[in-house]
């Protein structure tokens, strides 16, 4: 359970980011990894290396270093979400010169590679994505990926049975199952949302009136599946007032996901665990900068690409567990 949105400012920099909701005990770090570094495919042996470098949030569990999320230096960014029922990857590395590429590696390698969407819809054809045991869930974890750059273009990668495909996200907006086509149908039963007030109506001799405001946003959906969050994520990122600055788009987005943060407790899962926000992390790709902030402290914190520039191997800045530090008046 996961949700991801895009959103610019006036000053046409484009912000992108997402709530990691998980079941699962994960300690996400803030990494940074070098232009040029080498890492190794998990699947043959062989090595990849990043054209660029990039700031990403992720985990390293029994030697494997897998990311969540991340921008890179040319102001590309991505994400990935889960996609349960959905996700068909390939069992085996097949003949026919496609590069093969784990799951579970893959933003690590779009991040690397790619400089622009443009980018990434190019490299699409020429790789096959492999399903591979992840070490935190032990499973094949099913899948998708939202990716966006400075220029605001946005689009989703999803591998299903109809295999590997890529599609423009002209609303900014991502969840998890169904697909991404099905989630853009969906948004039609909700054509009739609005943040103007509904007026009275007439049943026979019977009047109706709304109770006060607000009125007009009643047939947004209220729940925690990934249809509604979808749509809640729709509605506002496309309603709220054009952040006039960076500093106000920041704080726009945080308030947009409050609107899909899932409460520890609200939701339980098969095995009896919790699916709750984890954390909530931003992204201005014009200046390569991270906003985050965790379910135990909502104060938001930020690091950035550039201070780290020049190093030639992997830093890990720290865990994103923080203390919380409450100011007094």
């Amino acid at each position: 359970m996961c949700t991801a949105i895009t959103l610019q400012s006036q000053q046409m920099e484009n912000f992108f980011g997402r709530t990691m909701d998980f079941s699962y005990d994960i300690e996400p770090k803030l990494y940074v990894m070098p232009q040029n570094y080498l890492w190794g495919n998990v699947l043959n042996g062989n090595h990849f290396y990043n054209r660029y470098s990039f700031m990403g949030i992720g985990q390293e569990t029994d030697g494997m270093l897998g990311f969540f999320d991340g921008v890179n230096e040319k102001g590309f960014a991505a994400a990935a979400l889960y996609f349960a029922g959905y996700a068909q990857f390939d069992s085996q590395i097949k003949e026919g010169g496609k590069e093969p590429v784990a799951s579970l590696d893959f933003l690590h390698y779009m991040l690397g590679r790619c400089g622009s969407v443009e980018d990434l819809k190019r490299l699409i054809p020429h790789i096959s994505l492999i399903g591979l045991q992840d070490p935190v869930t032990r499973t094949v974890a099913p899948l998708h990926w939202i990716a966006t750059d400075k220029g605001g273009e946005c689009a989703v990668v999803e591998q299903t049975e109809r295999g590997l495909e890529i599609f423009s996200n002209p609303i900014g907006v991502m969840a998890n199952s169904p697909d991404f086509s099905w989630h853009m149908t969906n948004l039609r039963n909700y054509a009739e949302v609005s943040p103007k007030q509904a007026e009275e109506a007439y049943w026979g001799k019977i009047q109706l009136k709304p109770f006060g405001q607000a009125a007009g946003t009643m047939l947004l959906p209220g729940g925690y599946t990934s249809p509604e969050r979808f749509v809640r994520a729709a509605y506002l990122k496309t309603h709220v007032q054009t952040p006039l600055d960076r500093t106000e788009a920041a704080i726009t987005c945080f308030h947009i996901m409050e609107s899909v943060t899932i409460p520890k407790g609200a939701v339980t899962t098969s095995r009896d665990t919790y699916d709750y926000t984890k954390y909530i992390a931003f992204m201005n790709t014009n200046t390569c900068e991270y906003f985050f902030r965790t379910y135990r402290n909502p104060q938001i914190a930020t690091a950035c690409l550039w201070n780290y520039q020049y190093s030639t191997q992997p830093i890990c800045i720290g865990n994103l567990l923080r203390p919380v530090a409450f100011d007094k008046v």
